[in-house]
């Protein structure tokens, strides 16, 4: 259940403990339960607001920067270069208030890293794989694109590694590949 199913579901309860006939003490448990529900709402959104006000993604024409934190910071960086995938998702709520969640796949220890509450994340994603396409014609010097031959060996067999350990591909298929690029 999301924040803004709970907030929507408490205040449409309290609707209906408002409207009830019944001058119980039933009725003012049920009015107090559903305060406490409100209150508690409320504090969920302004927490989950100041995490979202101190999530900052930077994208240099190296890596990816995200730091989060409210009282504690942690972060991340990964090398542009060794970024294989993209992928971002929202909600209609996000949408509406410009968040969203970025997965984004590297040829690393890590493999999978999602990041959460992000803002406009499809612009993010775009801005991500601009970067990636500067380094690469830095690197191949202004070629869009590079041959099989032209790409390191290294970082090549090191994403390979990344997906077998990850289950991407079995045993088999990376031995075949590995040999691939030694050749």
């Amino acid at each position: 259940m999301g924040l803004v199913d709970f907030l929507v579901g408490s205040i449409i309860l309290g609707i209906l403990v408002a409207t009830m006939d019944d001058g119980t003490t039933g009725k003012q448990v049920l009015t107090v339960a559903v305060l406490l529900l409100i209150l508690g709402s409320i504090i969920w959104t302004a927490v989950t607001y100041a995490r979202w006000a101190t999530t900052n993604v930077v994208i240099t024409s190296d890596r990816l920067i995200f730091r989060q934190g409210v009282l504690g910071k942690s972060g991340i960086e990964i090398p542009l270069e060794r970024v294989n995938n993209v992928n971002f998702s929202q909600s209609v709520f996000e949408r509406l208030i410009g968040a969203g969640d970025l997965l984004i796949e590297s040829g690393g220890e890590d493999g999978q890293q999602r990041f959460t509450d992000i803002r406009h994340p499809e612009q993010v994603q775009k801005l991500i794989h601009e970067q990636m396409e500067g380094n690469e014609q830095r690197k191949f010097g202004g070629m869009r694109t590079a041959s099989p031959a032209m790409i390191d060996p290294i970082a090549q067999l090191e994403r390979l590694e990344a997906l077998r350990d990850r289950g991407t591909i079995t045993q088999e298929e990376f031995e075949l590949q590995k040999r691939r690029i030694l050749e």
